[in-house]
């Protein structure tokens, strides 16, 4: 094993691999499985089904005499090969049959397990009414990835098997069941119904599924396939609106990927309580219910599209070309988050994807920064669910981008429809996506991978610029930040070909508008060192400098220009995102300049990303002019710039920015997510101006207010106000209205809303109070449900009492998942940090400095007292 792996010193970034990590691999195939059935009857009310599995083997080698399955809390009743009952045995966790003939070569087994499952710890969920939520449905559904599947049917866990599979499944009328592939029989069997499905393409466990609801059926299709909806009765509407470019979606990427929709149909089932956004299984999509939009829920929700669309992708990368071995999850999932961003330039524009892009480098930059660093393929770690995180969806995402621009367009397609189209139903590994790319292209393009891929971390830029007005020189300086100084042949630095454009202003006087457009001349660097200095001879000044052109890799980027070339660039660079940097780097300047810039950028900036970025960036400069700039932006027809204005008046807390927000909340929003914003950031103005006890309780009673009339989809705004209840720290009447959220019976959303608002509240408390709330966390985190454990996982992670961390560990050692007892011990870690250094620091130094200055007093006085005894 190479020593990167156990790298320690990881440049200050916390470890990925958490203690108990140890390499993973596929285990070794007795052969291949070549079919699974199996056959349930469900008990619902017992949340329990009975039945057997039986899976058809083809051995690949003589004289193997035992066959390990993975199956998890299952009841084994018998197992028989080719009708012979066989003896074995069952940990619990791993079903070990003694085979009475050794294996043949090329002689099939038959291997048919009966067996039962009672309360199911995960794997299948039984969802139904009980006295807190009389209004649930009744419905049943699977979840295998990563490795689940085993916990409700004995199997082969693990992505490198693939095998048909069939379901035949009784269902109590009037439930009805879908499963992956076609359903080939429906029988009736008296209050009962017998489903049979079955899935003719090869496929992992991890895929099989099964849904169960009494659902509404909405039908579509694509070129003759069935493409069809599954919601709750009365949602139908909903169903439509969030996903009826479903048939669109699938003819864009059957174009794209070069391969037509490989299965039968293609279903998506919406589930309540869904314990992700959405699985791909095979044919089968489940979504969470709370992707449904409703018509204001549609105004600024982008996320249900780009859900739809990436699970879609998956039938493609991951369920048509499946990994061999979770460490090779990226190429799926960086897929299908790219296929999001390809999406959003098909449906919306260029500019709008390149956004998306940037939304998505973020989202891995912050996990990269705050949690951990890691290469995006390594198989050490404790869970493979573990994998399942911001570098594999997002930081693949943006890999894959730098593949499309490192090959253009036309050869990128080759690349991709090539591997598509030589590992249909076959497993892959990162390398076959190399190789496909080499034998499309012959572009080897190792060199990136082994940058972003094999190992982690991304380049940070300093990007400084002058010019030379005697030589015509324009000289530009870039410094890789991340690496340290003077180590110039450090495994940190990257090796990049970066264009660097320089951007001329023209007055296009031909249209009345008298409109401006600019010209770039552009030019391609070797950045490989530390700190290198360019040079470029130029006809004229360039206005201003667009550094990466069409800011193609992943990266971040710090402007070190002019103010005058900034506001030439925020106004002018064709490419949002560079826009998007000037205005950063105008507000690191600050000043009234950089403020008349960027407001003019708010109200005129063709694209809503970028004004969304200016309102956010206007807020950081410390005069009163920038409020005045920024009011403007409450005007915006575009509700994502709404929004961004309520959230960047957070940080000015002033009497004034508290009026508009209460107008907002007082006459309302066509968005819920701007109301949702207006009630957080109200709580968060008023509670940092304390003094003013009057208004503490005025707002209380607003968000009050707020929490009695406003429930409505998912929860969102009354989610807000349950924030802004939790900026008053000190406030004894705002936690008891939280504590009031907690109990069972409160919707779902707002309930796991106001658990992870107990953390923050919690941190100005008495100590009676602060006793309270962890007897409140302590008995919450007994709850099963997963989104309830991680709740309250963050709840605890923000709090600032040892008492945390004793909850937390508990948490980790009774949990049955691997991402809860993750999320525990990072929160550990959070709160050992929250009580410890900091405060400990800063008591400290307050100490220390108190003792200076009583010992620059008593030194005076010494030296006062000395003086008069002489």
């Amino acid at each position: 094993m190479s020593k990167s792996y156990f790298d320690t010193d990881n440049n200050g970034h916390k470890p990925f691999e958490l203690p108990g990590a140890r390499p993973h691999y596929n285990p070794d195939r007795p052969g291949q499985v070549e079919h699974i059935f199996l056959d349930l009857s469900l008990d619902i009310p017992n949340q329990s089904y009975q039945g057997s599995c039986s899976i058809r083997l083809l051995p690949i080698r003589n004289g193997i005499d035992r066959l390990t399955l993975d199956a998890v809390n299952l009841n084994i009743e018998s197992v028989q090969v080719d009708e012979v009952p066989q003896n074995f045995d069952y940990d619990g966790e791993q079903l070990s049959i003694q085979l009475s003939e050794a294996t043949q070569v090329g002689k099939r087994l038959l291997i048919a397990i009966a067996y039962s499952v009672v309360k199911p710890q995960r794997g299948i969920y039984f969802i139904q009414p009980d006295k807190h939520y009389p209004n649930k449905p009744t419905q049943v559904w699977t979840q295998g990835e990563d490795e689940d599947s085993r916990f409700w049917f004995p199997c082969f866990d693990y992505p490198g098997q693939l095998s048909t599979s069939e379901i035949r499944v009784r269902v109590p009328n009037p439930l009805v069941a879908i499963s992956n592939g076609e359903l080939i029989d429906t029988t009736e069997d008296g209050d009962y119904k017998i489903y049979h499905w079955s899935q003719q393409q090869v496929h992992p466990t991890y895929l099989m599924t099964l849904a169960v609801g009494d659902f509404a059926e909405i039908r579509d299709e694509w070129k003759g396939k069935p493409v069809t909806y599954y919601v709750e009765k009365g949602r139908e509407e909903d169903a439509k609106r969030s996903m009826e470019k479903t048939p669109r979606m699938i003819e864009f990427l059957s174009q794209k990927y070069g391969y037509p929709y490989p299965f039968p149909k293609y279903a998506q089932v919406c589930v309540d309580d869904f314990i992700f956004g959405g699985m791909e299984n095979t044919s089968t999509t489940l979504l969470t219910d709370r992707c449904l939009l409703d018509e204001r829920a549609a105004l600024d929700n982008r996320n249900t599209e780009a859900l739809v669309v990436h699970e879609l992708a998956h039938q493609w990368f991951g369920d048509l070309v499946v990994i061999k071995h979770w460490s090779h999850a990226w190429i799926k999932e960086g897929m299908a988050s790219y296929s999001e961003v390809m999406w959003t330039e098909q449906e919306y524009s260029l500019p709008e994807a390149a956004y998306y892009r940037l939304l998505e480098a973020r989202r891995y930059l912050s996990e990269d920064s705050s949690r951990y660093r890691r290469p995006m393929v390594t198989h050490v770690y404790r869970e493979a669910i573990e994998l399942y995180d911001r570098h594999i969806y997002e930081k693949g995402s943006c890999v894959y981008h730098m593949i499309r621009a490192q090959l253009g367009d036309e050869l990128f397609w080759q690349a991709i429809q090539t591997f598509v189209r030589d590992n249909a139903h076959k497993t892959v590994e990162t390398i076959d996506l190399l190789r496909a790319i080499e034998k499309a292209t012959g572009r080897n393009l190792l060199f990136l991978f082994d940058q972003y891929v094999y190992r982690g971390g991304h380049p940070d830029f300093k990007v400084a610029y002058s010019w030379d007005g005697d030589a015509n020189l324009a000289k530009i300086t870039v410094t890789q930040t991340q690496a340290a100084e003077g180590k110039n042949g450090s495994k940190d630095l990257f090796d990049l070909k970066i264009p660097i454009g320089f951007g001329y202003v023209q007055q296009d006087s031909s249209t009345k508008a008298n409109t401006s457009f600019s010209a770039l001349t552009t030019f391609t660097v070797r950045v490989n060192e530390r700190e290198q200095s360019f040079y470029f001879p130029l006809e004229n000044k360039p206005q201003f400098i667009s550094f990466d052109v069409g800011n193609n890799y992943l990266k971040t980027v710090a402007l070190e220009y002019p103010i005058a070339e900034l506001k030439a660039q925020l106004e002018f660079d064709p490419d949002p995102i560079s826009r998007i940097y000037a205005a950063t780097a105008l507000a690191k300047k600050g000043g009234l300049e950089a403020i008349i810039a960027l407001s003019k950028s708010l109200k005129n900036d063709p694209l809503w990303g970028v004004r969304v970025e200016v309102a956010k960036q206007l807020a950081k400069i410390n005069l009163d002019q920038a409020f005045d700039a920024l009011v403007t932006g409450l005007k915006d027809k575009n509700a994502y710039v709404r929004r961004a204005v309520v959230e960047a008046l957070n940080q000015i807390k002033t009497a004034e920015s508290y009026k508009l927000l209460r107008g907002i909340l007082q006459k309302g929003d066509p968005s819920y997510y701007v109301e949702a914003a207006a009630s957080r950031v109200i709580g968060a103005i008023a509670s940092a101006n304390l003094e003013d006890k009057p208004k503490e309780d005025k707002v209380l009673k607003l968000l009050k207010s707020v929490l009695e009339e406003k429930a409505g989809w998912n929860e969102v705004v009354r989610s807000g106000a349950v924030a802004g209840l939790a900026e008053f720290t000190t406030s004894e009447a705002a936690l008891n209205l939280l504590i009031e959220y907690t109990k069972l019976g409160v919707p779902q959303p707002l309930r796991l809303a106001t658990i992870r608002a107990l953390g923050k509240i919690s941190v100005g408390q008495s100590p009676a109070n602060l006793e309270r709330i962890l007897e409140k966390l302590t008995e919450l985190a007994k709850e099963t449900f997963f989104l309830t454990q991680i709740a309250v996982a963050a709840a605890l992670g923000q709090m600032e009492t040892p008492k945390a961390v004793g909850i937390l560990r508990s948490l980790a050692e009774q949990t049955a998942d691997g991402r809860v007892r993750r999320s525990a011990e990072e929160e550990i870690s959070k709160v050992q940090k929250n009580i410890g250094s900091e405060k400990t620091l800063r008591q400290l130094r307050e100490d220390f400095d108190q003792l200076k200055q009583q010992n620059q007093e008593l030194r005076s006085r010494l030296e006062n007292l000395e003086a008069k005894s002489k």
